[in-house]
């Protein structure tokens, strides 16, 4: 057991950070404000290597692990976790075609991520189906060689502007999980079109949108997963991609704590800083506590996936205790900011608005909960 760093993850790192403090933070609250996604940053990002870590080098890519792209994820998230959402969501929309795609899949698709800063969206949510996947209603059939896909995808990170979408669908809605299979869409299939953005209470930097699917064809070497193979694609890559949710919610705790170990510092009551007040410390304490089991928590899920470790209970125990500390860390900064924290003068309440949706997306935290418990009653 080595709980030390290399010296390789500590210069990414140091790059990511460094990347999150000239060109993250002085455009976070702008962004927020205005509910924009800042291109040139992602693009900024893609050149230094920070955006599609995890695509092999035989695509073009870095071919690093899933810890180093958690690690990237932690930094970016530090800055502000709306910016970092759409920057990692490649890597959410690149490893179903990792896990599940042919040759010619991964040269083009990989390829095209690893080759200019584009954009790709994974589209599982529905009006009625988001924690429920294998309820989803988007349908599928068999046309000669092809598919036509029809329905709506909703939540979808980046949808205006992803170049393409892995989308899942079913042949039979009845036929629940058995019945769904996976598509690689691209952008200008005729039929395919992005809908409402989503105007959120939180990450509004990230944009978000609906996608509407009106027979579009899909030619037969778009299809990822036949049917009945799609919904275990889809599993396996939530089990992946978990533990980079824990690492952006331990970004956005360290920055609250940062943030209000600055300020306890500095703002005085009853003649002291409230740094010296004992309840404000065991609040500082807690969300120290919060921070650095989180960390090892997301470390500890990244590294047995690098170790080819299939473990949905460590994934899944990692997401859903760094989602819900992450908010009540961001509660707590708010509260030692006081009436400050309360207003958009200070960076905490952002923090508060951005932390919501991690107990939400990729799973709630009580879906969560119940993959834990399943895994335990399985033995």
């Amino acid at each position: 057991m080595d709980f030390n760093l290399s010296e390789e993850h500590t210069a990414l790192i140091d790059t990511a950070r460094r990347f999150v403090k000239e060109r993250i933070i002085p455009v976070a609250a702008e962004c927020d404000r205005d509910s924009k996604f800042p291109m040139d940053v992602f693009k900024a990002a893609w050149e230094i290597g920070l955006v599609n870590p995890g695509v092999p080098e035989e695509y073009g890519g870095a071919g690093l692990g899933e810890l180093e792209n958690a690690l990237i994820t932690e930094q970016l998230a530090y800055g502000c976790a709306g910016i970092q959402t759409s920057i990692t969501a490649n890597q959410l929309a690149l490893t179903p075609i990792r896990i599940a795609g042919n040759d010619e899949q991964k040269k083009k698709y990989l390829g095209m991520l690893t080759s200019e800063p584009v954009m790709a969206s994974y589209a599982t949510s529905e009006p009625d189906a988001g924690s429920d996947v294998a309820g989803l209603k988007t349908r599928f059939k068999k046309v000669g060689d092809d598919y036509v896909l029809n329905g709506q995808k909703c939540w979808i990170t980046n949808a205006s502007y992803a170049r393409f979408y892995v989308v899942f669908a079913t042949i039979d809605p009845a036929l629940k999980h058995k019945g769904i299979g996976a598509f690689i869409v691209d952008r200008d299939a005729p039929g395919l079109r992005v809908g409402k953005k989503e105007d959120k209470l939180g990450q509004r930097a990230s944009d978000t949108a609906v996608i509407h699917l009106d027979d579009v064809v899909v030619k037969k070497e778009n299809l990822l997963a036949p049917e009945g193979q799609g919904f275990k694609v889809a599993m396996e890559t939530f089990n992946q991609t978990r533990p980079d949710i824990a690492a952006g919610a331990t970004g956005l705790m360290q920055r609250a704590l940062d943030e209000s170990v600055a300020y306890a510092r500095e703002r005085k009551t009853f003649g002291v800083a409230i740094g010296q007040h004992q309840l404000v410390q065991a609040m500082l304490a807690e969300m120290a506590i919060r921070v650095e089991a989180t960390r090892l928590l997301y470390r500890k899920a990244a590294w047995g996936l690098d170790k080819g470790l299939r473990d949905p209970m460590t994934s899944a125990i990692a997401k859903a205790f760094g989602a819900d500390n992450a908010m009540q860390t961001a509660i707590d900064a708010v509260q030692v900011f006081g009436g400050n924290g309360y207003t958009k003068e200070y960076p905490v309440e952002k923090l508060m608005r951005d932390a919501k949706v991690l107990q939400i997306y990729e799973g709630t935290s009580q879906i969560q909960r119940i993959v834990i418990a399943k895994q335990l009653l399985s033995g």
